[in-house]
């Protein structure tokens, strides 16, 4: 019987590590205050963020929390990125109207200094904003 349990324990302990998703929680600091910043919220923003109608300039984040940003000179620079969160890691965000703002951290490689801007989410048109000009669509997977 103590078998059993064993086993059963083992295989609960598997399972739940298995379906839980990890956060990654990075501390920066930003005028003096300590600030924290995830790339996970329940939303895919990895991926390619353009101005509406043009190819130029972008911005690129992938999953891991890097990415490239490109001026409005067309240059281009390696940044790290994340969305504010909580301490816990749970994300930040300000609730709209069918959307949702997070405030959006960057630094490029070549600065210690971090920069922000807005990233939100626009529910109905299924796109992402930011900097206000970039933008993503993406697919709901959360519909009910």
């Amino acid at each position: 019987m103590k078998i059993l349990k064993a086993f059963l324990f083992v295989l609960f302990f598997i399972a739940t590590q298995s379906y839980s998703q990890e956060i990654n929680i990075d501390k920066i600091v930003y005028k003096g205050r300590e600030r924290y910043i995830t790339t996970t919220i329940s939303y895919p923003m990895q991926g390619t963020y353009l101005p509406i109608g043009k190819k130029e300039p972008s911005t690129v984040l992938n999953p891991d929390g890097t990415g490239i940003i490109q001026d409005d000179d067309l240059s281009k620079k390696k940044i790290n990125w994340g969305v504010e969160c909580t301490e816990e890691g749970v994300a930040v965000f300000k609730e709209g109207f069918n959307s949702a703002s997070y405030t959006f951290w960057y630094r490029t490689n070549d600065s210690d200094e971090w920069n922000y801007t807005q990233l939100s989410i626009h529910f109905v048109k299924k796109k992402m904003f930011l900097m206000g000009e970039r933008v993503k669509t993406y697919e709901d997977f959360h519909v009910q």
